[in-house]
């Protein structure tokens, strides 16, 4: 596999390895929007910067972060 530190998206398979996934499960993924893409003639690739955005965890509102208290 190549280097993908250098390159803005990534193959299905790649992002199936980076989720820990089944390759067929994120075809299907992909398939069904659940993981956005974009299609190059024959190939899907995955933004990098959007599958970050989606593997964030939002911290609940209202409650500190700090557990020094």
């Amino acid at each position: 596999m190549e280097d993908t530190m250098n390159r803005a998206t990534l193959t299905v398979a790649e992002v199936s390895q980076v989720l820990g996934i089944g390759r067929n499960k994120a075809y299907h993924a992909v398939k069904t929007g659940e993981i956005p893409s974009l299609r190059f003639g024959g190939r899907i690739v995955v933004s990098k910067k959007v599958l970050d955005r989606m593997l964030e965890v939002p911290e609940p509102k209202g409650e500190e972060t700090s557990h020094g208290q």
